[in-house]
């Protein structure tokens, strides 16, 4: 990849804690896990925990805290493995994930595809603890996440269906602890799904070149050069879809107020957005940790 930056754009730095601490045997598999790279991890817990505040009306029981967490982090990090085994063909030729294990050929295939069901037979494994119906909502995502990344190869919107997946686990919170998905409890996921639509497209120009050279489909793509007011437009839409499902659940006035300051935050990023600048859309991408922790900090002042 080509740009008017000097900046190394791999997401996989030589020589960091996973090189530090652990054995060539060992760190594949950290990476495939993005443990390394735990932004999307956070990216899937924060509104998970958003929706526990509000199925809950305050503090959750500890029990469905453990679970939610450990599943968002076991599918987020299955979620990478298929990601990679999918793309392992095209990695290598994109800047940023040039050093991925399979692209590199630190990792076989045939390895990561078991690590991957290693995977999810653990995330299987809370199921056991959950109700009848949020098993099979876990059962309803498990397709989405299995092709979104085979979407990028016939649509432009994979941001959607990677929105979709990313944040079903609110839908699961709420069959699971109230035993029905209100409207309310809709509209904030998809204000989540609009959430990730916008920070995802973000992401995706930082790959724009690379991926316009191995045919490889995405929104920033599909976007071109209007991309700072579509991506705008996702960000309203999200604040507004949260707004009206905060206020369908019952939130209280301090909601409305965190509010405020979430969608500042969305709107100063696309103030800071230069679509020529990869690195600085990765910047404005990792932003989105502080969204996330807004989102969360809302629905839990909305209950006091």
């Amino acid at each position: 990849m080509t740009s008017n930056e000097t900046s190394d754009l791999s997401d996989i730095k030589a020589n960091d804690w996973v090189d530090r601490w652990f054995s060539p045997m060992i760190r594949p598999y950290l990476r495939l896990a993005r443990l390394d790279r735990p932004v999307g991890i956070w990216l899937v817990l924060f509104p998970c925990i958003a929706a526990l505040f509000q199925a809950s009306h305050g503090w959750p029981a500890p029990k469905e805290t453990l679970i939610f967490c450990l599943g968002a982090f076991l599918m987020r990090s299955a979620g990478s493995t298929i990601n990679d085994i999918a793309d392992r063909n095209f990695d290598a030729h994109v800047e940023r994930t040039r050093h991925r294990p399979l692209a590199n050929g630190k990792v076989t295939t045939q390895k990561a595809v078991f690590f991957f069901i290693a995977q999810l037979l653990s995330a299987a494994s809370l199921l056991y603890f959950l109700t009848p119906y949020t098993r099979i909502m876990a059962l309803v995502v498990l397709p989405l996440v299995i092709i979104y990344p085979f979407c990028k190869r016939f649509t432009h919107w994979p941001q959607a269906v990677l929105g979709a997946a990313f944040n079903w686990g609110m839908l699961m919170v709420w069959a699971e602890i109230d035993g029905h998905i209100p409207i309310g409890a809709l509209l904030m996921w998809l204000g989540a799904v609009a959430w990730q639509i916008g920070y995802d497209t973000v992401y995706a120009y930082v790959d724009v070149r690379d991926d316009s050279q191995i045919g490889i489909k995405s929104t920033a793509l599909l976007f071109g050069k209007y991309g700072k007011t579509c991506i705008t437009f996702f960000y309203i839409s999200a604040v507004v879809l949260w707004a009206c499902g905060g206020w369908l659940i019952g939130m209280k006035p301090l909601y409305a107020v965190v509010m405020i300051f979430t969608a500042a935050h969305l709107l100063w990023q696309v103030w800071q957005l230069d679509l020529k600048k990869p690195s600085l859309s990765f910047n404005l991408f990792m932003h989105n940790i502080l969204t996330g922790i807004f989102l969360a900090i809302a629905t839990l002042a909305g209950t006091i």
